[in-house]
């Protein structure tokens, strides 16, 4: 059969500069790449509990049979969102099939014709995504600068040609492929002083951030001054599905108009009753152990002198910048050899020139382990 050239061409081009993506089965070796920050994707506790009230609420179907607004919105749903908003201090909260569908179909929907959106210019793909979608004139900022974000507001409200347009600033609590955090108080400020709307990607904060892992935002103290939240279950909760944070008028704004939400089959009940059970088994003491580990893995790196390559993070996610995606990939293959799982990141998921090898740490991971990897990196850089 025939392949269009222009796609075959792409194909080559990825295959030269060594960046051909293929998917690869998992192996046994040590966790350093995962998201299951918290061990709760491969939790029996969990799995057995998510039957176990499955059972218990005589639910016996494996669909949805059909998107919310026509037949998929069975009792759990309710149920899940009633609680996920309680947990998170939030008048409601929407349930969405994915991270992904849930940035994609905010974005897409939410700031209208003649709005503005400014996005830190490292924002995950699918906020990207949904801003593409949007109707909206949209500019980045510098990485978690807050002076040039002013500078954009002040250069927007000037720009503005009607006192109805609404500015939207969207930043992440904690970045994915730097494991950095922004300076939320200051953005909180910047807001209010503009005017603005602010919204925050909490995926990677979920189950790290928080006595009981409720993210950074509710650790600060500030959700109450922020008009959205975004919050994934991919990562510390080891299952799938996502959550829109948001008042009433938010939430029944995006019933009716994210095409992500209306035009796709829900979720299963068995994916909110993994839901459900997973959030019982966010406590202190799971979390004490991860943030015991990130403590450890960051001492680690000072002692062996490391902290040149490593971005500044307190999060589950510690990035060595190596530089060059044959060296990057060399190391990441000795460390793989040597037992280890973990992944290099390389152009054009991360900017040319800034290749690197991105640790994921666990309440799970040993102080031995942390110790040997991080040995290794040392010894071959």
């Amino acid at each position: 059969m025939n392949f269009p050239k222009k796609l075959e061409q792409k194909l080559i081009q990825r295959a030269t500069s060594n960046t051909l993506r293929s998917l690869k089965s998992d192996t046994n070796r040590i966790d350093f790449y995962s998201n299951d920050y918290l061990g709760l994707a491969q939790s029996e506790s969990v799995f057995d509990q998510t039957h176990q009230l499955l059972l218990d609420k005589n639910i016996k179907i494996n669909g949805a049979t059909g998107s919310r607004l026509i037949s998929g919105n069975h009792q759990l749903y309710q149920e899940a969102e009633n609680y996920i908003a309680q947990f998170h201090n939030s008048p409601k909260a929407l349930l969405f099939n994915s991270g992904y569908d849930a940035n994609v179909g905010f974005f897409s929907c939410v700031p209208q014709r003649g709005d503005v959106i400014l996005y830190d210019e490292y924002i995950h793909a699918s906020i990207r995504d949904g801003i593409q979608l949007s109707n909206t004139k949209n500019y980045k900022f510098k990485h978690n600068d807050l002076d040039h974000l002013e500078k954009q507001l002040v250069s927007v409200r000037a720009q503005s040609r009607t006192k109805d347009s609404e500015i939207y600033i969207v930043t992440e609590s904690v970045f994915s492929m730097d494991g950095d955090t922004p300076n939320l108080n200051g953005l909180i400020t910047v807001t209010k002083q503009h005017n603005a709307y602010l919204v925050v990607d909490e995926a990677h904060a979920l189950g790290v951030f928080g006595e009981k892992g409720e993210g950074l935002v509710q650790q600060l103290q500030l959700e109450n001054e922020v008009f959205a939240r975004i919050i994934t279950y991919g990562k510390a909760l080891g299952c799938h599905g996502a959550t829109i944070l948001s008042n009433e008028k938010l939430y029944s704004y995006l019933i009716n108009f994210s095409r992500s939400f209306i035009y796709t089959t829900g979720l299963s009940p068995h994916a909110l009753a993994t839901i459900q059970v997973a959030y019982l088994h966010l406590n202190s003491e799971i979390i004490q152990q991860l943030e015991d580990n990130i403590n450890f893995f960051k001492s680690e790196v000072r002692r062996l002198q490391l902290n040149h390559s490593f971005i500044e993070s307190n999060s589950a996610i510690h990035c060595s910048v190596i530089s060059g995606i044959e060296k990057t990939k060399a190391i990441a293959l000795k460390l793989q050899e040597n037992g280890f799982n973990i992944k290099p990141i390389l152009s054009p998921t991360v900017p040319e020139g800034q290749e690197r090898l991105r640790f994921c740490l666990h309440s799970f991971n040993s102080k031995k382990h942390i110790t040997t990897i991080l040995e290794q990196l040392a010894h071959l850089i």
